[in-house]
């Protein structure tokens, strides 16, 4: 188990394991978030935070909501507009210790072109 929280701690994110690889994503929300992204189906990441300490920002085609910390604004995940524990969500690896990220292969993502 892995766990990775935002800056000020109010929002904790853990894993059953670590990611073999994370997405560095350019399409025009991920580039500006600065994010690595690392996907899990829903219902195998336990996430921590008061319903007061987190915000959602909806965005895209997908609809996705980005959910991130109300007091620091970390971006923790992603997760499907209408929920579904069966189905993929995007977690921010740059929440976790350095070495989790080190262990990783990045792969760029084009989703500049592709969404």
């Amino acid at each position: 188990m892995t766990t990775g929280t935002c800056h000020c701690g109010a929002v904790k994110v853990t894993l059953a394991e670590q990611p073999a690889w994370v997405s560095d994503c350019n399409c025009s929300i991920c580039r500006r978030y600065g994010v690595l992204w690392s996907y899990f189906t829903a219902k195998t990441v336990k996430t921590e935070a008061s319903p007061e300490a987190l915000a959602r920002y909806s965005w895209g085609r997908k609809q996705l909501n980005f959910v991130h910390c109300k007091s620091c604004g970390c971006v923790m995940w992603w997760e499907r507009a209408m929920p579904d524990p069966e189905k993929k969500m995007g977690v921010n690896m740059r929440m976790f210790d350095p070495a989790v990220l080190a262990a990783a292969q990045v792969e760029k993502l084009d989703g500049a072109s592709d969404w």
